[in-house]
């Protein structure tokens, strides 16, 4: 089984009701093992958009990366999100942020995902539930991370 980190937000509508759905929905791709509390957030490149609820869950899955990533869309596509233009308003995000220590750069998936580091939204909830975890490209931990400060 690998272990995956992905990241969840959303800023419209109900964001709470469509986090806790994107959790029950990945726990159904193998065993939660660890969830971070919300955080609210102000968006970061989504201009016309509220205020975010972000959070992390590590998930132990027997799925592939690129399998993971599918459910994931699905699971944000059965919650009514449409990708029209980059940077909208989300009903919900799901973001791989990192699958094991896989290092890989595909047209789809990119992987650890690759604004994370500068990311204090994914950072934060990541640092709750994982804070020795090394980054496989960066070589630091996600705690170091957040304390050098380069997240946004």
């Amino acid at each position: 089984m690998a272990r995956a980190y992905l990241g969840l937000g959303s800023n419209i509508g109900n964001r709470r009701a469509h986090i806790e759905y994107a959790v029950r929905k990945l726990a159904r791709q193998g065993t939660l093992e660890a969830r971070s509390p919300l955080i609210e957030t102000e968006p970061v490149d989504c201009p016309s958009g509220g205020m975010f609820l972000n959070a992390c869950v590590c998930l132990a899955t027997g799925l592939s990366p690129r399998e993971l990533l599918a459910a994931a869309m699905q699971i944000e596509s059965s919650r009514g999100r449409r990708r029209r233009q980059r940077n909208e308003p989300r009903v919900l995000d799901i973001d791989l942020l990192l699958f094991d220590d896989v290092v890989m750069t595909e047209a789809e998936l990119k992987l650890p995902h690759p604004r994370m580091h500068k990311r204090r939204f994914v950072l934060e909830p990541m640092v709750m539930i994982a804070p020795h975890i090394v980054h496989p490209s960066l070589g630091r931990t996600l705690s170091e991370l957040l304390r050098e400060g380069e997240a946004l």
